[in-house]
């Protein structure tokens, strides 16, 4: 199983951040099926062999993934696909 976290410190207004984490949401469902459940300003995902949680308590933005024995040997493309999502969309 593969496991990781990605964090990011934001400026960003809180309703902003919010929606830029909706949008994180959003495509990791469409591309990794994960249905995404809101909980305050937290969303868990969980989907086939992928559960994540995103967080933007505070000044930071944090994305923890786990990944199943199969999806495990994407981890560094699902890695690298989320710290690409957060570069472009969180300042």
């Amino acid at each position: 199983m593969g496991r990781f976290k990605v964090s990011k410190p934001y400026t960003m207004p809180r309703e902003e951040i919010r929606a830029a984490a909706e949008e994180l949401a959003n495509h990791l469902s469409e591309r990794h099926g994960v249905k995404p459940r809101w909980t305050g300003d937290s969303v868990s995902m969980k989907g086939k062999g992928m559960e994540g949680n995103v967080n933007f308590e505070g000044d930071t933005i944090d994305v923890s993934v786990k990944l199943g024995m199969l999806a495990s040997a994407f981890e560094g493309v699902v890695k690298r696909e989320i710290e690409k999502y957060l570069d472009k969309h969180i300042t």
